[in-house]
């Protein structure tokens, strides 16, 4: 019996810059395909894992740009063109994971094409005002011009993906809406080997774990939280650390990054995990529940597929609305959750779960390769 071929295989991600999810899903991919060279818009040595770091990684014209290590996103419009640059001509399975521009890499003829799709783009499309609140000026109407020819190449790119793959129900609506495409659903891994409960204490603060990002809304925890007298723990960086500082009582503390064992500490400590922003899936939120800590969090979103309201936590209706986070708050403190179970629940989402559910995607399209 002749042995079947075993697929040339690439991998491309936008932009290795640091270890967050679309990175985690990057590095188990690549423990699937080991020897798989890497093709990414930029990458800043030491800032992602050793894991990812083993890979040959290829990066784009745009590397060498001035600024680029700290201002990389100005770029944004040389994007589309810098992913298209990638000389893929001698690959036959291509796997793109893509929140940004990685989806519209040029596969050879003949190709295989697979996007694991963390989410279109959310600031050329449904939430570009939340992103972009200035609206008038100069800048604004050159930034809106980009944002249209952006969203042009986006559609005019779908056609070179064979399948979409999704990190959740709400995401795989998403491509739908913009791509008009279907897509798998394979929830993103999570370390629930890393992440397990404490000894049974108390919890006394509630606590966010995000990007200080706008549509994370951060502000809602804050107000909900000063409401309560409640002390409000933020993990995180981003953008929005300043306003946030500013809009901060002394009952909450922002507390940067945090290393790994530090994170697990604080969530085995934590009364509630808060996530008042929609989310295409939540990796932070399943961390909490393998920590033994429920989840309250608004009913939109990524969520939806980790949490069942009463179970593992208080979902809420009212975005931006901090007195129905508020409510939602003591009505967590009223439920007595038992951290075993939502241990149980996280483990549906462990590293070896998400490996076993991409493999057999692709087998079920790849039937004429040897797949590792």
């Amino acid at each position: 019996m002749t042995a079947l071929p075993r697929p040339r295989t690439a991998l491309v991600h936008d932009w290795l810059t640091g270890m967050r999810g679309g990175e985690k899903v990057l590095e188990s991919i690549g423990t699937l395909f080991p020897t798989a060279p890497i093709y990414t818009l930029f990458h800043f040595p030491g800032t992602v894992s050793t894991a990812l770091e083993q890979h040959p990684v290829h990066t784009s014209f745009l590397q060498s740009y001035p600024g680029a290590r700290t201002h990389y996103r100005r770029y944004l419009p040389l994007f589309p063109a810098a992913i298209e640059d990638f000389d893929l001509a001698e690959y036959d399975l291509l796997i793109s994971s893509s929140h940004c521009v990685a989806k519209g890499a040029r596969p050879a003829p003949g190709a295989f094409h697979v996007c694991y799709c963390h989410t279109p783009m959310r600031y050329a499309w449904d939430q570009e005002h939340t992103y972009f609140p200035q609206r008038t000026g100069l800048v604004a109407r050159l930034r809106n011009l980009a944002l249209t020819r952006l969203r042009m190449w986006d559609v005019s790119s779908v056609g070179r993906v064979d399948l979409f793959v999704a990190n959740s129900s709400f995401v795989a609506e998403r491509i739908q809406r913009y791509y008009d495409r279907q897509a798998e659903i394979v929830p993103p891994p999570v370390e629930t080997d890393f992440f397990v409960p404490a000894e049974a204490t108390p919890g006394r603060y509630a606590l966010v774990v995000s990007a200080l990002a706008p549509y994370k809304r951060i502000e809602v925890a804050i107000a909900a939280c000063e409401r309560l007298g409640l002390e409000l723990r933020i993990v995180g960086t981003g953008p929005e650390k300043e306003r946030l500082s500013r809009l901060a009582d002394s009952t909450t503390k922002l507390l940067g990054y945090l290393s790994p064992e530090a994170l697990r500490e604080q969530l085995q400590g934590a009364l509630c995990f808060l996530q008042p922003g929609v989310e295409d899936f939540g990796i932070s939120s399943v961390e909490a529940l393998a920590s033994g800590c429920p989840i309250v969090a608004l009913k939109r979103g990524g969520v939806l597929d980790i949490v069942q309201d009463g179970e593992h936590g208080v979902l809420y209706q009212g975005e931006g609305d901090h007195q129905a986070l508020a409510a939602a708050i003591d009505k967590c403190r009223e439920i007595g959750f038992n951290k075993l179970n939502l241990k149980r629940r996280a483990e549906n989402f462990s590293v070896a779960t998400f490996e076993d559910r991409f493999r057999s995607t692709l087998e079920t399209r790849l039937s004429g390769w040897d797949l590792p």
